[in-house]
């Protein structure tokens, strides 16, 4: 989401047309125009966990993965969102060219971008009405915007720079970046992809040796640095482009799931000690001194490790023809995932409001707790809204599913 979109900065050379050598040698176009079902459930699952985490704690906060080893929703969430804008805008690439799928990019780039402008608008206004209605400056402090109101004309250049961000509101300039630098990436992974992908590790190496960061307003650096974020972004779209099939063999080893098995159950005790105070002494020294800190805005290699064994044990176990996707149980959650967007924009909202009504209204556990709901209700509510508005405004449309960026779940 803790605190959704972006680097290695590549020539942008058009070209007008694909070489037919080129879309021979390039990984083959999907066969079939279906949803990837499980994208959307995970993507929606990680939006309603960026939700909950941006909440005090609670109840359900100890149901998001963060409590249970290194990753949490954000990984998910920049990986999916890699592997989707891959196959949608990979496919665009193939059979449209470079100038033509580097145009729908940027086009997406600027809704994102549009999105994140106007969330900030609403979201310093909602902070800054509770803080002088309440008069209590400390909202201002904690969610920091301080800044803005001692200078709000330089905050605010400084915000459309992306260089200001208000606190939760980190993964959406993050996108920005990574999906801007797209249409280079994607030229060079549909010609070679492993190729693609070892810059990304490179970069990625540079990035921790040489301490590469974008610096922040009024001071620091971005709390999800592109640099290194962009691993998994990469990663994900060399899985969208054939990389996820050529690793079957690896995925389906029964060695593979151990190690993921074993990884994660040593993650778990490592969370636990954070927990339970009588844990801690059997952690050794040595351990300690090597593994922390993990490092979320670099993303640490601890953390990419345990994103890829949950992955690995994800895809062995829950197939994409999995029949429970159809469930309308799954329904809600599913919907956020194909509307993750403007979910996500709500999120932050709604996660806020969650915050003063427990600060200065009501709060306990079972209070906690039905805040927490409400949000998770509110968003789905949204979601069948946008889904239903989508399908009225979609009858009667000529224009044929192939050339839909939605297919897949591939837009955000």
């Amino acid at each position: 989401m803790n605190s959704v979109a972006e680097p290695t900065v590549a020539s942008q050379r058009p070209a007008a047309v694909a070489q037919p050598a080129v879309v021979e040698a390039a990984p083959p176009a999907p066969k079939t125009s279906q949803r990837e079902l499980r994208l959307d459930l995970f993507r929606g699952m990680a939006l309603w966990l960026i939700f909950i985490d941006h909440l005090p704690a609670n109840l359900l906060t100890w149901l998001t993965i963060r409590n249970y080893g290194f990753s949490d929703a954000t990984e998910i969430f920049i990986f999916i969102s890699g592997y989707t804008a891959a196959f949608v805008y990979g496919r665009a690439m193939r059979e449209s060219g470079f100038v033509i799928a580097a145009a729908r990019i940027l086009k997406r780039v600027w809704q994102i971008y549009v999105a994140h402008v106007f969330l900030f608008v609403i979201f310093l206004a909602e902070i800054s009405y509770v803080a002088t209605s309440f008069e209590n400056p400390l909202y201002s402090e904690e969610m920091g915007i301080l800044d803005f109101l001692k200078q709000p004309d330089v905050t605010i250049i400084q915000a459309l720079l992306l260089r200001f961000k208000p606190v939760n509101m980190d993964v959406l300039p993050l996108y920005i970046v990574l999906m801007f630098f797209l249409p280079p990436i994607l030229w060079l992974m549909l010609r070679k992809a492993d190729l693609a992908l070892a810059l990304s590790v490179a970069l990625y190496a540079a990035t921790w040796h040489f301490d590469l960061a974008l610096s922040a307003y009024p001071s620091g650096v971005w709390v999800f640095n592109p640099f290194a974020w962009q691993l998994l972004f990469v990663f994900g779209a060399w899985c969208a482009l054939g990389g996820a099939q050529r690793m079957t063999r690896i995925l389906a080893s029964n060695v593979t799931l151990v190690l993921s098995a074993a990884y994660l159950l040593a993650a778990f005790f490592v969370t636990l000690t954070w927990y339970v105070p009588q844990l801690h002494p059997l952690m050794p020294k040595q351990l300690e001194q090597w593994m922390y800190p993990i490092n979320k805005p670099d993303l640490d290699v601890l953390r990419f490790a345990h994103f890829l064994a949950l992955a690995a044990i994800t895809v062995r176990f829950l197939p994409k023809d999995w029949s429970g996707l159809r469930s309308r149980w799954l329904r809600p959650v599913i919907l956020c995932g194909q509307h993750s967007l403007e979910i996500f924009c709500l999120g932050i909202f709604l996660a806020f409001a969650g915050q003063f009504f427990l600060a200065e209204i009501a709060g306990g556990a079972f209070v906690h707790f039905l805040v927490s709901l409400t949000g998770i209700i509110l968003m789905s509510s949204a979601a069948w809204l946008f889904s239903w508005y989508k399908r009225v405004t979609a009858k009667g449309a000529t224009r044929s599913a192939s050339n839909d960026a939605d297919l897949a779940g591939g837009t955000l």
